[in-house]
């Protein structure tokens, strides 16, 4: 079947919603917000307030601002989960390159037998060097042009390497590491096991491509679960929720766990409870927290 439907007018996107049984109070404003924040995009924000997805219609009583009140929440969300990865990635750089330079030498990365047997297409060795080749290559960073112009090795050291992996080349070469013994050199640094960390840093990247390019965090269950620990951290072990394990909940958990390791000064935790309170259509519940969450270790007095 050939798509048919004709593009509509901002104007025309408008009076759809309206006739529909969305309400609106200005349509000048709405108009502006259609004008910068594509009807598309908006659907996802919207299709909770839908009596009758087949007809589109709206329920009694939506407004435009109660689906604004959730986009804005999940932009603002996004931008606290950026946060709070940007803090967690640079970090985990840090403790990869450390370990990795301090027990097997400043470029453990070309020794092939540190890593795991290739199993394609998820991992070869030989490709992931030549991709880290191409990424060093096309870099314009200043010291990775004096290393690459100074040196003869087929890569810069580790602890410069890693500042320009991207997040998933970083979980791949965490994850590939041969040992586990040093995979738990590394995760110890967050008090996790090696198996906890390598899931959690598998589904982090996804969620990290989710902010990078907009897209919704609140109410999206994602395909894939990572694996919760059982033993420790403690705080996070009791704060989990793990009946559905499928939404943003327990990864703001581990976060949050992760920025006490990483920053004990933080105001990260604060900094959802205040978000939340400046959203109260939106439902926690609906992001996988629990019920009780606020009463749990990780989060007890500390919004």
């Amino acid at each position: 079947m050939r798509f048919a439907k004709p593009p509509k007018t901002f104007p025309e996107q408008l009076d759809l919603l309206v006739s529909r049984g969305m309400l609106v109070d200005d349509h000048d404003r709405v108009l502006r917000y259609l004008r910068h924040l594509n009807y598309y995009r908006l659907t996802a924000y919207w299709l909770p307030f839908e009596e009758d997805h087949a007809a589109h219609r709206f329920k009694p009583g939506t407004t435009f601002d109660r689906v604004l009140e959730l986009y804005i929440f999940d932009r603002e969300l996004r931008l606290l989960v950026m946060d709070a990865v940007e803090r967690f990635e640079v970090s985990l750089r840090t403790h990869w390159a450390y370990h990795l330079a301090h027990a097997y030498g400043p470029h453990a990365h070309l020794d092939a037998a540190l890593f795991k047997p290739d199993r394609p297409p998820q991992w070869r060795h030989r490709e992931a060097v030549a991709a880290l080749q191409e990424t060093v290559r096309l870099s314009s960073e200043v010291f990775i042009r004096h290393l690459r112009d100074t040196y003869d090795e087929a890569l810069p050291p580790v602890w410069a390497l890693c500042e320009i992996m991207t997040f998933g080349q970083l979980s791949k070469w965490y994850a590939n590491l041969v040992s586990s013994r040093d995979r738990n050199a590394i995760a110890r640094q967050y008090d996790l096991d090696e198996k906890n960390l390598s899931s959690f840093l598998h589904h982090l990247s996804v969620i990290r491509n989710y902010c990078a390019h907009h897209a919704r965090l609140w109410n999206r269950e994602f395909t894939i679960a990572w694996s919760l620990p059982l033993h420790r951290p403690s705080a996070v072990v009791d704060s989990l929720n793990r009946r559905d394990g499928k939404r943003i909940y327990n990864v703001l958990a581990m976060l949050a766990c992760l920025m006490d390791i990483i920053n004990p000064g933080h105001h990260w935790k604060s900094r959802l409870g205040d978000l939340l309170r400046r959203h109260p259509g939106v439902r926690p519940g609906a992001m996988g927290f629990p019920d009780d969450w606020q009463e749990l270790p990780l989060w007890r007095g500390k919004l």
